[in-house]
């Protein structure tokens, strides 16, 4: 595997620490036309980031798509799927949110001319934008407005080169395959109670309302998990986001399918470490990406594994 690590920012401009905001791993010839792509569990928290957060430990735990890394390193590990994971939190900023989604009451001296506090549509006006500023039962998740450079250099350092490293990987598999697929793999919360005809899904397909992915993608995926026995839903409530928006192109032979993973699926019954379902849930992930990259290499048009 080839392991490809951004420049690391200065701390002073980004904030990200010594980390590197991201991480892709892929190989020289990649031998499926599929790529994990995980935006919301990084935990390499700077202190500069930490120290300016009222509640730090319960943010956290409620902003990251807790461990759903692991899932997804296993997933690459059984199916030789590349794989690129955010280390920077969604704390420190939101890959899945347009670089306009910012409530610019949270910066010093506010908006730039020209920009207005909430675009209209914006995740920012529930608290949940570019950088996250409110969560529900917690209230402002920050001690003091962050600066205008400060914002700049997190977009600069994680943001940007995160989407252009995400676009490039997709590309170079479009060029060996004919087309590849993202699959945007985040977590969620338990969203009710499981079992039954109308029980809580296990798992929920975001394709924008057919928008970034091939219909017959999506089908095969939601197949996939009902043969499996596991309920999964589409589209609601979850239809992807910024990345499927921006990295989604069926027409171009890039599609993106965003996978939400119910916590209680695969982390322990608190929810906040790693449980004895994870295993399985890897297993079913990669049986799904086995399916989907032997459809996509099987279509017309496409090269075959064997070159």
């Amino acid at each position: 595997m080839r392991r490809s690590d951004p420049a690391r920012p200065d701390a002073s401009a980004s904030g990200a620490g010594e980390a590197p905001a991201f991480t892709l791993l892929m190989q020289e010839s990649p031998c499926v036309p599929v790529l994990l792509a995980v935006p919301h569990a990084g935990r390499a928290y700077p202190p500069e980031l930490s120290e300016r957060m009222r509640q730090p430990a319960l943010a956290s735990l409620r902003l990251e798509d807790r461990f759903v890394d692991l899932l997804a390193e296993e997933v690459a590990r059984e199916t030789g799927a590349t794989l690129l994971i955010a280390h920077a939190p969604r704390a420190m900023i939101d890959l899945n949110r347009t670089p306009d989604d910012m409530d610019w009451e949270m910066v010093a001296g506010g908006a730039p001319r020209g920009a207005v506090r909430l675009a209209a549509g914006s995740r920012a006006r529930s608290g949940l934008g570019l950088v996250p500023r409110r969560l529900p039962g917690m209230g402002e998740l920050w001690q003091r407005p962050m600066t205008r450079e400060d914002l700049e250099g997190r977009l600069a350092y994680v943001h940007r080169p995160y989407h252009a490293t995400l676009a490039q990987a997709l590309e170079v598999l479009r060029d060996r395959w004919g087309a590849a697929l993202l699959i945007d793999l985040h977590s969620m919360p338990p969203l009710g109670r499981k079992g039954g005809a109308d029980g809580a899904p296990d798992f929920v397909i975001g394709d924008r309302f057919g928008a970034s992915c091939g219909g017959q993608i999506s089908a095969t995926a939601l197949q996939h998990f009902a043969e499996v026995g596991r309920s999964v839903a589409h589209n609601r409530p979850y239809a992807g986001g910024y990345v499927l928006d921006r990295h989604g192109a069926p027409a171009r032979g890039l599609h993106a399918m965003q996978i939400e993973v119910c916590r209680s699926a695969y982390l322990d019954r608190r929810l906040s470490e790693p449980g004895p379902g994870l295993p399985a849930v890897a297993r079913v992930l990669a049986a799904l990406v086995r399916r989907l990259a032997g459809e996509l290499a099987a279509a017309p048009g496409m090269a075959q594994a064997a070159e």
